[in-house]
C-alpha cells in the first residue's frame, strides 16, 4: 500500500498542490536553509520550495519509490545537487538535528502513530527549527470513508478485507496540540478548516479517488473487475450528493518550533 500511481498523482493532485502552496507561504525563509519536505510526492511543491531556497537545499522524503522516481525526473534537471531525495518513513526520519525547517502537506494523516511522528520531526530539527505542515484532520472525507467501510462489509468484497486496518490518522486540534507538546515543541498553533472539493464529473471523481484516496482499498482487491466495481459503486453514490461528486475535505494546519538552546 505504500506505492502509488505516481504518474497519475502528478496530474490529478492539483487540490493538494493548491492547499500546499498556501501552507508554503506561511513558512518564512531567508533562502539559505536546509528544509525537509516530508511526503514530497512527485515534487510539485518541492519545486516551489526550492525556488525560495536559492542558496539552500531541500531534502524530499517519501515512503513511495514510485513518487521519488517521478520527483527525481521532475526536479533534478533544474536543481541538481540542491535537491536530495530519500526513501524513508516520516515517523523514523534518517536526519538528526540538521534541518532548519520541516514542510509537509497531505502526508501526516498517512502516519498512524502521530506521537512517534512528532518525536521524529523534533529529532530531525536543529534547535529553533520549525514545522509548518498541513494534513487531513477531524472528519476528513468522512462521507466517502463511511461508504467504503459499508461496501467492505458486503458479501462481494468482505472476504478480501479480513485483514483491513485503517491506514489514516485524522486527529483533532486538541489531540495534536497535546502530542506536539509531549514531543517537546513550543509556539504551537493548530487549526482545523473545511476544504470541500467538487470534481466536475463522474470520470474525474473516479480517477481522483482511485489515485488519491482509495488505493489502500484497491490493494486488497487483486481482481481489476472487483477494483472497478468498488470504485464504480462509490462514484454512483457520489453522483446523488448535493452537490454531486463533492469530497468533504478538512485540513489540519500545524505550526510548531523546537526550543532554541
Amino acid at each position: 500500500m505504500r506505492e502509488w500511481n505516481a504518474d497519475s498523482y502528478h496530474h490529478v493532485s492539483t487540490p493538494q498542490f493548491d492547499w500546499g502552496t498556501a501552507v508554503l507561504e506561511r513558512l518564512a525563509l531567508d533562502g539559505d536553509e536546509l528544509v525537509l519536505d516530508v511526503g514530497c510526492g512527485t515534487g510539485r511543491l518541492t519545486e516551489k520550495l526550492l525556488e525560495r531556497l536559492p542558496r539552500g537545499r531541500a531534502v524530499g522524503i517519501d515512503l513511495s519509490s514510485n513518487m521519488l522516481q517521478v520527483a527525481g525526473d521532475f526536479l533534478r534537471p533544474r536543481f541538481g545537487s540542491r535537491i536530495q531525495l530519500v526513501l524513508a518513513d516520516a515517523a523514523r526520519l534518517p536526519v538528526v538535528a540538521a534541518a532548519d525547517a520541516i514542510f509537509s502537506t497531505a502526508t501526516f494523516h498517512w502516519v498512524r502513530d502521530h506521537a512517534q511522528l512528532f518525536r521524529s520531526l523534533y529529532a530531525a530539527l536543529k534547535p529553533g527549527g520549525r514545522v509548518v505542515a498541513q494534513c487531513g484532520g477531524g472528519p476528513n472525507i468522512a462521507r466517502l470513508h463511511d461508504r467504503a467501510a459499508a461496501l467492505m462489509e458486503e458479501p462481494t468484497f468482505a472476504p478480501h478485507f479480513t485483514s483491513w486496518q485503517d491506514p489514516w490518522e485524522f486527529a483533532d486540534t486538541a489531540t495534536t496540540n497535546r502530542r506536539l507538546e509531549e514531543a517537546g515543541f513550543e509556539a504551537i498553533r493548530t487549526s482545523l478548516v473545511p476544504a470541500p472539493l467538487v470534481q466536475p464529473d463522474a470520470q474525474a471523481f473516479q480517477t481522483f479517488i482511485t489515485t488519491v484516496i482509495c488505493h489502500p482499498h484497491l490493494a486488497h482487491l487483486a481482481s481489476p473487475a472487483l477494483q472497478d466495481a468498488f470504485v464504480q459503486d462509490l462514484t454512483r453514490k457520489a453522483s446523488s450528493d448535493n452537490p454531486p461528486f463533492e469530497l468533504d475535505y478538512w485540513r489540519l494546519n500545524i505550526e510548531a518550533r523546537k526550543p532554541a538552546d
